[in-house]
Formats: structure tokens, C-alpha cells, sequence
């Protein structure tokens, strides 16, 4: 994740996993809908993902930004009841916060590169940060 961020301009340099909470001096913050580890997405229930997504509604209710990024198309569908969303801008908002969807970087994701992924991060930077060119 931290080369797709990194080439898609939210960051100056590549960050080290262990750097990840760098990111928000930078205005990105990322999460998961589900908080448990697992090899595969299709190891969690339907139910973790209900249970994330609204925890993860409740979240930005609290924090309010401008944007929220939700990394996966599947784990977006399946925590948000959304079952014909692709990736980019959606039309679902929580309360002000609009709603994009990324590429997963996964390894089974095979059709998406490091390069066309680092595009479609780029193109919701754009919009997010519209103020700043790339870092």
C-alpha cells in the first residue's frame, strides 16, 4: 500500500509500514471495514462486514473529513449493502464526508498494476487536495 500512496503523490517518500501513522500530517488517514487479520478477504463473514461498515459510518460521524477512502471494491459492497459499486467517487455520503472507493493493492487483484493503482489514488487526491499538487 505504502508504493501505491507514495506514487499516487499524498507522499513525498516512500513510507515504511511501521511509519503508516505519518500519513496524517499528510491529511490521509487509513483504516480497514474489518478489523481482523486475515490471508483472504473471503475468510470474513458477511456479518464482520456489516459490522465494520457501520462502525466505520459511526467513525466519520465523529471525525467528520472531507473524504472517505474505502480500499477494496468487494469490502466496500459488502459492508455498505452497495452491490453494483466500482472504484472512484460514489454517491453514498455520511452526513458531509463523500465516499471513494480504491483499488485493493493485493497480490489476487492481479488486473490492477502498482502504476494504474497509483492512478486512481491519484485522482482522488486530486479532488481531496485539490489546493496542494502532489507532495
Amino acid at each position: 500500500m505504502q508504493i501505491t500512496v507514495h506514487l499516487s503523490g499524498f507522499t513525498p517518500r516512500l513510507l515504511r509500514p511501521a511509519e503508516q501513522r505519518e500519513l496524517l500530517s499528510y491529511g490521509l488517514g487509513i483504516t480497514n471495514v474489518v478489523a481482523r487479520a486475515t490471508a483472504r478477504a473471503d475468510e470474513l463473514t458477511a456479518e464482520e462486514y456489516r459490522e465494520g461498515g457501520r462502525l466505520l459510518a459511526a467513525k466519520t460521524a465523529r471525525s467528520g473529513p472531507r473524504w472517505l477512502a474505502v480500499v477494496g471494491v468487494t469490502a466496500y459492497r459488502a459492508a455498505f449493502g452497495e452491490r453494483t459499486a466500482r472504484v472512484g467517487p460514489q454517491e453514498r455520503t455520511f452526513g458531509d464526508t463523500r465516499v471513494w472507493v480504491l483499488p485493493n493493492p493485493s497480490g489476487l487483484n492481479a488486473h490492477w498494476t502498482a502504476g494504474t493503482m497509483a492512478e486512481e489514488f491519484g485522482r482522488l487526491r486530486a479532488v481531496a487536495r485539490p489546493d496542494r499538487r502532489r507532495v
